[in-house]
């Protein structure tokens, strides 16, 4: 954990509590940082007593205009580059509605830093496991919210865990370095993939999903919730359809262990990563389902390397983002 970033929180944390307590927590983002809001919204929905949380897309926020919206509520947005139109926009209107904003961006001068009330600088490029990822800083937000207005006993926990964590990500790379290649190879002219997960890992399954497998690989995907998955979804799943499933730990992990048991049943092209089999020795039991994000992310990430590979398209490809207006 660097310094300026747990100064940054420190701040703010500090800030809102020379506020008051806050009535609702919003996180706030877009694409690949609104999957990074999951975690957070999560976490505090199992442990809030009386602080409400809830997690939308920037341009839905504005467009929602909650009357719950105000002096009472702390808004929590993330844009890498810091210049994402909506994500800027909800900041503004966040301010103007009295609500105390944090923004997560990795350029200190960017509109977005500019609009928030308390800027966290993150790094583009993290070690593998790092505690300063977005959705680990979000998570670290989160409880110390829970901490300093609802004396939650698990911030210092968590800290400990994330801590942990990269030694936790290297010794499952090293389990999964040859079943990402020999995966890779068996999926590589697969033209679609779904992907489902419930819980904290939520978020993972939408990230790999939409900015995986659709933005950087063209495949066409899904993110399916394990208890969605009985639905409607599964009337698509047949021998020859490819899944990912995340099993995640805490109360949701019978949902994802009844979707990947029916699932395996009629599809030869499952793969079940489970978080079960993660080395949390030493890590409280009471943050560990928190953490799996952190770890499943990752090590999807060797899993889509190994992919771009063996299909020889590279995940920094676009065809329309970052080429044109849209």
């Amino acid at each position: 954990m660097t310094s300026t970033i747990e100064a940054a929180i420190g701040a703010a944390i500090a800030a809102i509590e020379a506020r008051g307590k806050p009535a609702n927590v919003y996180f706030v983002a877009l694409g690949g940082s609104f999957s990074q809001m999951n975690a957070a919204k999560y976490a505090m929905e199992r442990e809030a007593k009386t602080i409400a949380a809830d997690a939308y897309s920037s341009a839905e926020f504005i467009a929602r205009n909650s009357p719950r919206l105000g002096s009472s509520s702390v808004v929590v947005l993330c844009s890498k580059s810091g210049d994402t139109p909506e994500t800027v926009a909800a900041a503004r209107h966040a301010k103007e509605k009295g609500a105390y904003t944090i923004g997560l961006t990795i350029k200190g001068d960017s509109p977005l830093a500019q609009a928030v009330d308390t800027r966290v600088d993150y790094d583009a490029t993290p070690d593998a496991g790092s505690a300063d990822i977005p959705s680990a800083i979000v998570l670290r937000i989160a409880f110390g919210i829970l901490a300093a207005f609802e004396a939650n006993p698990k911030l210092s926990a968590l800290n400990e865990g994330l801590a942990k964590l990269p030694g936790v990500v290297a010794a499952e790379h090293a389990k999964h370095r040859q079943a990402t290649l020999d995966w890779a190879q068996q999926r590589k002219r697969e033209p679609v993939m779904y992907t489902m997960a419930s819980g904290s890992n939520y978020g993972v399954a939408y990230l790999w999903a939409c900015c995986i497998l659709q933005e950087m690989q063209w495949i066409h995907s899904q993110a399916i919730h394990s208890g969605e998955y009985f639905h409607g979804p599964f009337e698509i799943t047949d021998s020859d359809i490819p899944f990912v499933v995340l099993k995640g730990l805490g109360n949701c992990r019978q949902m994802d262990q009844r979707a990947v048991n029916f699932a395996g049943k009629f599809s030869e092209k499952v793969l079940e990563l489970d978080a079960q089999d993660f080395d949390f020795e030493g890590i409280d039991e009471g943050v560990r389902e928190y953490l799996t994000p952190f770890v499943f992310l990752p090590l999807l990430r060797t899993y889509a390397v190994a992919l771009s590979e063996a299909r020889g398209h590279p995940l920094t490809v676009r065809r329309y983002m970052w080429k044109m207006d849209y």
